[in-house]
């Protein structure tokens, strides 16, 4: 899952990111308000942690442009501004939780899975394809009933390929989703990681591959 963290200041931003990465997160980091936009219009992502102080505007009127541009996904807003009256008006404007700053990375790793969780609702908790089984809530990776570790990029990547099991994904797709968009294509990035991928996820030697290259195209999970 992709989360974008809209946060200024730079120690803070880092933390936040830090933090998320260990869960296995894919995680972007946007210190402004253009930079959120810019990164919002590039790529989908699954929740946004917001600073409201920013330096080129209020996260309170980004929220409400967001909000009546039709993004629904979890935003927590991370602020300085703890009076009641600022929780309320950022609630009102779509926010889906508020915690104010200081604050505990523990707390807002659990909040942050809460509204995921939350948002997921009837949404499959669980990807299951071929021998693989990836639970969504835990984060818990497993093939042919074996635990496999993965790191957040691996994670990301296998999580696409499952929810889009026999379709082609393009290059610049997998850039896009699980790579921020400075990716440069030019590099062998992506077929290294599924070239990992295809480490971890073989059932031995003359097993039917399941990950299939398509020349010029991208790669398909089949």
């Amino acid at each position: 899952m992709k989360i974008l963290i809209v946060e200024d200041e730079r120690k803070v931003a880092q933390f936040v990111e830090r933090a998320l990465s260990e869960q296995s997160y894919t995680t972007r980091v946007a210190g402004s308000c253009a930079a959120a936009r810019d990164a919002l219009a590039e790529s989908p992502y699954d929740a946004v942690v917001l600073d409201l102080g920013l330096p080129d505007g209020d996260g309170l009127e980004l929220l409400r442009a967001w909000r009546a541009g039709g993004f629904n996904e979890p935003v927590l807003i991370l602020s300085a501004r703890d009076a009641v009256a600022d929780r309320i008006r950022g609630l009102n404007l779509g926010a889906d939780d508020y915690l104010p700053k200081p604050f505990s990375i523990d707390e807002l790793v659990a909040r942050l899975r809460s509204l995921l969780r939350r948002q997921a609702g009837v949404k499959a908790t669980v990807l299951e394809h071929r021998g693989i089984r990836v639970d969504l809530l835990s984060r818990g990776v497993t093939f042919n009933g074996a635990a496999v570790e993965l790191t957040s990029r691996e994670y990301a990547l296998l999580e696409l390929f499952l929810q889009n099991a026999g379709r082609v994904l393009t290059r610049t797709l997998i850039a896009e989703r699980v790579w921020e968009a400075s990716y440069d294509m030019e590099t062998n990035l992506i077929d290294v990681y599924v070239r990992k991928l295809r480490q971890k996820f073989t059932a031995g030697e003359g097993a039917e591959a399941l990950f299939r290259t398509v020349r010029g195209t991208g790669y398909q999970l089949l």
